[in-house]
C-alpha cells in the first residue's frame, strides 16, 4: 500500500492503529482504510493516501470560497484532492469527496511555486478546498508552511470535523477559514452527515479566536431551515462574535438526496433577515 506517513495516530497492538485526526476515531486493522477514504493502516502504521494527489486546481475569486470579508476582490489558487470524513447525503462535491477521481501528482514545493507564480494574476495564496482539506492534513500542513514562508496567505474551506490537537498544529499557518455549520441539530449531523455537531462547534470557536472565520449553512427544506433553528444558530455564533460572517446558501438536490426540491429565494432572504437580528454580516448564496 503506497502512502505518505501520517500524523496523529496511536498503535493499539497487534498491528492495529487508531486514527486521532478527527472525531470519527477510525480503528483500523492492517490494510483497512478509514471512513474518509484518505488514511489507511499500512502494516501497522497510518499513511495518507492522498498526499500530493490533486483532483482540482483553479485560480478562483476569493468570494467563491465563500469569503466575503477577507481580501475582497482578490484571487486565490485553490486545490483539492479526494476524501471526506462526513458522508453527507446532499454532497455537491461527491465525485471527489466520496470516491477517488482522476488525479495529478504535485509536490508541496511545486504547489507553493504555482502560488507564487500566479501572484501577478491577483493571487494572494493557497486555498485548500473542493473536498475536505483536513483529511489531506499532511500535504496541507507542508504546503501551508512553504506558502507562509513566501509571504502568501493560506485558506481552508472545511467541515470543521477535526480534533482540537491537530487543528492547533495547523492554525499558526492559516489566515482564513470558511467552516460549514451544516445544521444546528445533533440529529441532522447523525442521520444526514454521519457525524456529530459538537466537535464542529468546538472547531468554530477554536479557530475564530486564531484567524479570520466565516461560516456557511446550506439550507435544506424541512431539515435545517426552520426559523427557530436558524435563529438559534445565529445567536450561538453571535456569542463568539456578532462580527462573524454567516453565509446562508440555497440547497439544490444532488448525490443521494433527490428531494426535497430547491427552496425559494424569498425564503432564504427571510431567514437571512432573521439571522441579522444577531449577526452583523449575513450573506445569501446560490440565490
Amino acid at each position: 500500500m503506497a502512502g505518505h506517513p501520517a500524523m496523529f495516530f496511536e498503535e493499539t497492538g497487534g498491528g492495529d492503529v487508531l486514527c486521532a485526526l478527527c472525531p470519527q476515531s477510525c480503528a483500523l486493522k492492517a490494510g483497512q482504510t478509514g471512513l474518509c477514504l484518505a488514511r489507511a493502516n499500512d502494516a501497522g502504521r497510518l499513511v495518507s493516501l492522498n498526499y500530493g494527489r490533486v483532483s482540482a486546481l483553479a485560480l478562483d475569486p476569493i468570494e467563491k470560497k465563500p469569503l466575503r470579508r477577507f481580501f475582497p476582490g482578490s484571487m486565490i489558487l485553490s486545490a483539492g484532492s479526494f476524501g471526506c470524513n462526513f458522508k453527507c447525503r446532499f454532497c455537491q462535491n461527491w465525485s471527489i469527496s466520496q470516491q477517488e477521481p482522476p488525479l495529478r501528482e504535485l509536490t508541496a514545493q511545486q504547489l507553493a511555486r504555482l502560488a507564487r507564480e500566479t501572484v501577478p494574476d491577483g493571487n494572494i495564496g493557497l486555498a485548500f478546498t473542493y473536498n475536505e482539506p483536513l483529511v489531506w492534513f499532511e500535504f496541507v500542513y507542508d504546503c501551508a508552511r512553504l506558502n507562509r514562508e513566501q509571504g502568501l496567505r493560506n485558506v481552508l474551506v472545511t467541515n470543521g470535523y477535526v480534533n482540537p490537537g491537530p487543528m492547533a498544529e495547523l492554525l499558526p499557518y492559516i489566515d482564513a477559514m470558511n467552516i460549514d455549520l451544516k445544521a444546528f441539530s445533533p440529529g441532522f449531523y447523525r442521520s444526514v452527515c454521519s457525524g456529530r455537531l459538537e466537535p464542529v462547534m468546538e472547531t468554530i470557536a477554536q479557530c475564530a479566536a486564531a484567524c479570520h472565520v466565516e461560516v456557511t449553512t446550506l439550507l435544506i427544506p424541512g431539515l435545517n431551515d426552520s426559523a427557530q433553528e436558524v435563529a438559534a444558530l445565529a445567536k450561538w455564533l453571535a456569542g463568539i462574535s456578532p462580527e462573524l460572517p454567516l453565509h446562508l446558501t440555497r440547497y439544490h438536490p444532488d448525490y443521494r438526496m433527490t428531494a426535497p426540491p430547491q427552496p425559494g429565494r424569498e425564503q432564504i432572504f427571510e431567514l437571512a433577515g432573521l439571522a441579522r437580528q444577531s449577526l452583523r454580516y449575513v450573506y445569501c448564496g446560490n440565490c
